[in-house]
């Protein structure tokens, strides 16, 4: 990838549905390493629809990685216990030509910032498991610090991995960013 590539995070355009279907299904090697132990079945153009591409045009809790505005991935997040504000996020690249190029470390800290600017929270999280190396490693680029290892509970084709956790404070985000907590969040959880 050349240095002139722009990296954006961004909401879907309502006249994306079937080209963002098509980026979500017909390279099912992301599905490999998004955790794979879990059950996936990959969705009709009706079911993306309702669903994935919802989130997606909605953008709050879910929003594409575009290289030059060209959709690539997403980054979302969902909350693993909203009422106590413990928020989970993120980041897919479905098509697999853009993998190792560093995108999914430029597009965190847009979804990191992003969030502490609209959510009242003081951590985000993200969680991946051992079989992906390169997750370990954006994450860890991008100044999230390993919180826990859970060993070997996650089997998958005849072996262990480990769930291992990674999170970032605020305090942390802003010190690491060199900015200063002026920001006010948009949103109050929970609800």
């Amino acid at each position: 990838m050349n240095s002139e590539n722009t990296i954006s995070i961004r909401k879907s355009k309502l006249d994306e549905l079937e080209f963002l279907h098509a980026l979500v299904t017909k390279d099912p090697l992301w599905t490999e390493f998004n955790g794979p132990y879990f059950p996936y079945q990959e969705p009709t153009l009706e079911q993306f629809a309702q669903n994935v591409f919802l989130r997606l045009y909605n953008g709050e809790d879910m929003q594409l990685i575009c290289v030059n505005d060209n959709p690539i991935g997403s980054v979302s997040f969902y909350w693993e216990c909203e009422q106590t504000r413990w928020l989970e996020m993120g980041v897919i690249i479905y098509d697999s030509q853009y993998w190792g190029r560093g995108i999914a470390s430029q597009a965190l800290p847009l979804w990191i910032e992003h969030l502490f600017q609209v959510l009242a929270i003081e951590r985000v999280g993200l969680t991946t498991w051992s079989g992906n190396p390169g997750m370990m490693r954006c994450a860890q680029k991008v100044g999230l610090k390993q919180e826990a290892r859970l060993r070997k509970v996650r089997y998958y084709k005849g072996h262990y991995y480990d769930s291992v956790k990674y999170g970032i404070l605020r305090q942390e985000w802003r010190e690491l960013k060199g900015q200063q907590s002026l920001v006010k969040p948009q949103c109050v959880f929970p609800r």
